[in-house]
């Protein structure tokens, strides 16, 4: 038998480890790239005891952002087997290690000495680690040896991030130290001092997926088999809860019609966000529906059409806005930060601009231009914005026929909104932000890509809460990018941004 096995296999082996007083010691991670510290670290684990079993996180579980971990399930099982010190290994098929404890029963739980202050541990699991351990009769040791990086060693010498990218953080580095990762974290904190007001269009994503057959002989239309479909929360439903994940507290203000189903669904998924929803039967809440099918070679989904149920401008002049405005006024000026989603589909109107504007503490714009409003939803129909963030597109569209550069169009949109931040996002090119006389292009973290839908919601989400906050322009940009890519790995909108994911990718980028 070799030395990879499934926990239940040895689950019947560890009552035989027990009866002939062998101690059993078990170290768990994701070990991406084997090196001499990993080598280091289970040595002087095997020293404690009589059986070493190592686990590793399976690749689906692993939070360290986009393209991690580099190497497969299998690769990384494979070099441990190869280890003389380890006497079993094990895939862990959860984002904890505790059904592996189950299995195991360590005598001793093994851990770096980095992890010997549960402070340092952004993902919070050291102490339920040391209590399921402890639980089986176990205790936890911390190794002494020198601590090495996989990250650093993948991302300096593997490619791992895009090389643009990589020196950036080298940069950024070098201007606020190595213990950049930790001060950014600390920043992230503050957002709990944060009391947010989102407003915007509500939509709801309906996502269908399908296998392509060919097409139809008679009519040269699409076939498609459809395969399931899932529903999303678009729109400000996915930009508070992005920002619910890290501000103190969050509440949305919007309008929709009279929809059971669709009132139930965001009751469903929006906790622990404060909704505040006016229902007018005259007005129509957005539902967009797109087919997709999953590329054939890459992790990629293809959109393959798009039917888009909206409000007409006929039908906005049948909407009774009284109860809105209502709850706007009452509302609007007792939040720290008021943050807009503006995508046209007949919410905000002057009337409600005029009283934002007029009213909020730290107003944040984000105005899109999509299909069914190109053009028409500029964002220079606001006059005040101390933050907003834009497109390659929207940036262009209040200037016309220009030859000016980018830098300067942000620079000059930002003074006529009178704004402390501005940005534009540039796709797999990153995002450049502005702030007084500086100016920051940080690239793109990942090139690695599922569904970029919502990325720009994302994006705007942490830059809105890193604006509010004060954030050096670079940091803030760095930190929109960072959620912008985890967006991107993710399909629809089906879950939002959280903090840890954001903080362990965020350490992975500066760990060069």
């Amino acid at each position: 038998m070799g030395k990879i096995i499934s926990r239940d296999a040895f689950s019947k082996l560890r009552e035989k480890f027990r009866e002939q007083r062998k101690t059993v010691v078990l170290c768990h991670g994701v070990f991406d790239l084997v090196h001499y510290g990993h080598i280091e670290h289970l040595r002087e684990a095997k020293s404690l005891g009589d059986i070493l079993v190592v686990s590793i996180t399976a690749s689906r579980f692993v939070n360290k952002g986009p393209g991690r971990p580099y190497f497969n399930d299998k690769q990384r099982l494979s070099f441990l087997e190869s280890i003389e010190y380890v006497d079993y290994v094990m895939l862990s098929e959860a984002v904890t290690v505790h059904e592996v404890v189950k299995a195991v029963r360590p005598d001793i739980y093994v851990k770096g000495q980095e992890y010997a202050d549960a402070e340092n541990d952004v993902t919070g699991n050291i102490e339920p680690e040391r209590e399921i351990v402890e639980k089986y009769g176990g205790h936890i040791h911390f190794t002494q040896g020198e601590v090495f990086s996989s990250t650093k060693l993948l991302n300096n010498f593997f490619g791992a991030l895009p090389e643009d990218a990589a020196e950036k953080s080298r940069e950024l580095k070098e201007k606020y130290g190595e213990d950049i990762a930790d001060r950014v974290r600390d920043m992230v904190d503050d957002f709990e001092k944060l009391k947010v007001l989102v407003i915007g269009d509500v939509i709801i994503d309906d996502y269908v997926f399908c296998n392509v057959q060919g097409l139809t002989t008679k009519d040269a239309a699409m076939s498609v088999r459809y395969d399931f479909s899932e529903r999303y929360a678009g729109g400000a439903l996915a930009i508070a809860r992005h920002i619910a994940n890290f501000a103190g507290k969050v509440t949305l203000l919007s309008m929709m019609g009279l929809e059971d189903d669709i009132a139930a669904y965001i009751l469903e998924v929006m906790n622990p966000v404060e909704c505040r929803i006016v229902q007018d039967r005259h007005f129509i809440t957005p539902v967009k529906k797109r087919y997709l099918r999953r590329h054939s070679l890459r992790q990629e989904y293809e959109k393959l059409f798009s039917v888009n149920r909206l409000l007409d401008g006929k039908a906005i002049k049948q909407v009774d806005y009284s109860n809105f405005y209502k709850n706007l006024e009452q509302m609007i000026s007792g939040f720290d930060l008021v943050v807009i989603c503006d995508y046209g589909h007949g919410l905000l109107d002057e009337r409600s601009i005029g009283q934002i504007e007029k009213s909020a503490r730290f107003l944040a714009v984000n105005c899109q231009t999509n299909s069914s409003n190109h053009g028409m939803n500029v964002i220079t129909k606001y006059r005040r914005a101390d933050a907003f963030v834009v497109d390659e597109q929207e940036l262009h569209l209040p200037f016309g026929q220009t030859t000016k550069e980018q830098p300067e169009l942000l620079r000059e949109l930002g003074e006529r909104l009178h704004s402390k931040y501005s940005w534009v996002t540039l796709g797999a090119y990153g995002a450049l932000g502005h702030r007084e006389d500086e100016e920051a292009l940080i690239p793109a973290v990942t090139l690695h890509v599922k569904d970029t839908v919502g990325a720009g919601d994302a994006f705007y989400s942490l830059a809105a809460l890193s604006a509010a906050s004060g954030l050096p322009v670079d940091i803030a940009t760095l930190l929109g990018n960072v959620a912008g890519a985890i967006k991107t790995n993710l399909v629809g909108n089906s879950k939002p941004v959280g903090k840890v994911d954001l903080l362990k990718f965020l350490g992975t980028v500066l760990n060069v």
